[in-house]
């Protein structure tokens, strides 16, 4: 086993990156180039990178919210930490680019919200990321690796991000897959792009605009609790770029952050005017894509500018994945 222990990089160490293009699709392990958010990546040492990052005003995805002012999406800039963590595991961590990255746990978390306000942006994005990994023994392959993100816009250090990850080839994940459910497993492009009879929550309820954006369906409010179903459209190219064989960790992502919103609102029956700034997950399975997902999450008493929302996935009555949600209130963005 090898662990990699590397020490802090300061400002004036960080060589410089290009923001001219993206980097080529496949090293971030999309299809559409649109979807693509990575400029470069450079070397800092060995299993450390840091990359320059695209974010763009008018993604059909992560533009498409109602809450003013304007703010870049928190769950846009994990996107791209995802997409340089996987470009630089290919180009600094030895990683084949068919190795399938598995989510085990990740949390990120923004500490500046207010520079992510649209229009005050204090300098160019960029991503530091270190790795650290275990190797094999027999074939020194990487198995198990940690990313630690530090998100900067400018100067300012926005956000910070670690996941926890299983490097698998496809044919160990095929293997994986079969042996959870005893069948194979059907894609994403199998299914119709509306994912049956579900009717879906209105777009304002939960911060959104345009209703191919909306993953959740047919709500149920008790005293306590908000569930729902998470009903994402297949035809949506941000949440599914390519086939999958299950629902992304990110599409369940934003299927918690929209219950948090619902979750927030449901005691005036209102949107909620806040920015979801902070996710923490733990995954235990695969979320199937034939198998109903219902997520369900306490209702918060309100009352406070910062608050959090703790979120449960489960499908067959059995526990796939927790999500915690933090979010805030507009003087957040304002920097108040």
């Amino acid at each position: 086993m090898t662990t990699q222990v590397l020490d802090e990089v300061t400002p004036s160490a960080v060589p410089a990156v290009g923001y001219g293009r993206t980097i080529e699709r496949s090293l971030a392990h999309r299809s559409a180039i649109s979807e693509v958010f990575v400029t470069d990546v450079q070397s800092i040492r060995p299993m450390a990178v840091t990359a320059g990052i695209h974010l763009p005003l008018t993604h059909l995805y992560y533009s498409d919210h109602t809450q003013r002012p304007s703010a870049h999406d928190a769950l846009l800039l994990l996107e791209a930490g995802r997409q340089a963590a996987i470009a630089g595991s290919h180009t600094n961590a030895g990683v084949p680019r068919e190795t399938c990255a598995i989510v085990d746990a990740f949390e990120f978390t923004v500490h500046a919200p207010h520079a992510l306000r649209i229009g005050r942006e204090p300098g160019p994005p960029r991503i530091d990321t270190d790795f650290y990994g275990k190797t094999s023994r027999r074939n020194g392959r990487y198995r198990k690796g940690r990313l630690e993100q530090r998100v900067y816009l400018g100067d300012v250090h926005v956000a910070d991000h670690w996941m926890d990850v299983l490097f698998l080839r496809a044919e160990e994940n095929e293997i994986l897959r079969h042996a959870q459910r005893g069948t194979p497993a059907p894609l994403s492009s199998q299914f119709s792009a509306v994912p049956g009879p579900v009717t879906p929550v209105a777009p304002a309820l939960v911060g959104r605009q345009n209703p191919l954006n909306v993953v959740l369906g047919e709500p149920e409010f008790t005293a306590g609790t908000v569930s729902a179903r998470v009903a994402p459209r297949f035809d949506n190219p941000a949440l599914f770029d390519h086939d999958y064989d299950h629902l992304p960790a990110m599409t369940l992502v934003e299927a918690a952050r929209q219950l948090a919103l619902l979750t927030a609102g449901s005691a005036s029956g209102t949107p909620a005017p806040v920015y979801a700034v902070g996710f923490e997950a733990t995954f235990h399975r695969f979320a199937e894509l034939d198998v109903p997902v219902t997520a369900t999450a306490h209702r918060d008493p309100g009352g406070s500018t910062r608050h959090t929302i703790r979120v449960h996935l489960s499908q067959q009555e059995q526990e796939i994945a927790v999500l915690t949600v933090t979010v805030v209130d507009a003087s957040h963005i304002h920097g108040a």
